[in-house]
């Protein structure tokens, strides 16, 4: 049996970067997510990411067909 941990807590906010080493006028918005999951044993792990835009709705799309199917179990 395949164990992948409960999802306790997800915490996003958006983001702005304006500039960077190679690019002086960036301006690309991002999402940056924190994710808490707990193993079976009860322990706590955060995992972090950031996603562009594009990449947050598919993201959400996904997440919340998920939901969806979780409700027919």
């Amino acid at each position: 049996m395949l164990s992948i941990g409960q999802l306790v807590d997800m915490q996003w906010k958006l983001g702005m970067a304006v500039s960077s080493d190679t690019c002086r006028s960036l301006n690309s918005p991002h999402v940056s997510l924190l994710l808490k999951i707990a193993d079976t044993s009860g322990q706590i792990s955060q995992r972090s990411f950031e996603m562009t835009i594009a990449q947050f709705q598919n993201f959400y799309r996904q997440f919340k067909e998920m939901a969806a199917v979780l409700e027919t179990v």
